[in-house]
């Protein structure tokens, strides 16, 4: 009786286990993208081109399970290279001294991922607004999923500081950072 018990028991975790799939980010169809206030008038907008990452999903459930990334904070682009050259500086992201940005997920629920970011050496909890866009079979018979992760954070919060006062007052950069997220992942073979 105790074998039948042991032998359903590992049945049951070893089916749950095959349910959760483990998925790598593709970069080519990813975008880790953010915004953040100039002259208190209107908006930056950038995005880092290097990064990576992977993610489990529970393929019977539709639910992300874990999810850990990591960006290089040197393939900062603005669209500007006098800009992110100074965002790369001491002055900014410093990127000499903290190379990467990282991220790990603690936990999900039906609309927000919490973990933690690592950014310019400081580790602080987040709490993401999460959209999962599903799982398809794409035309190579690859398994993808999409989601999306927004939200805002304060970069003073990471040690982040550098401004310049403006003449008829406010500042050169807010303080506040819009994320906008999109990541597709592909099924490990």
């Amino acid at each position: 009786m105790n074998k039948l018990i042991t032998t359903l028991v590992i049945a049951a975790l070893s089916s749950t286990a095959l349910l959760a799939g483990a998925y790598n980010v593709d970069t080519s169809h990813s975008n880790i993208g953010f915004k953040v206030k100039h002259m208190m008038i209107s908006n930056v907008i950038g995005k880092f081109d290097k990064f990576s990452g992977s993610f489990e999903y529970d393929e019977k459930t539709n639910t992300l399970k874990e999810l850990s990334g990591t960006i290089k904070v040197d393939s900062i682009n603005t669209a500007n290279q006098k800009r992110d050259a100074h965002l790369k500086s001491a002055e900014l992201f410093n990127a000499d001294k903290f190379p990467e940005i990282k991220f790990v997920l603690q936990k999900t629920d039906s609309e927000y991922a919490y973990g933690t970011l690592t950014m310019h050496g400081v580790t602080k909890d987040v709490k993401l607004n999460l959209e999962n866009n599903g799982m398809v079979k794409d035309p190579w018979g690859n398994t993808r999923v999409g989601l999306e992760l927004t939200g805002k954070l304060s970069r003073k919060d990471y040690g982040i500081t550098w401004n310049t006062v403006l003449e008829a007052g406010g500042v050169a950069v807010g303080d506040t950072i819009k994320l906008d997220i999109q990541i597709e992942g592909i099924l490990a073979k």
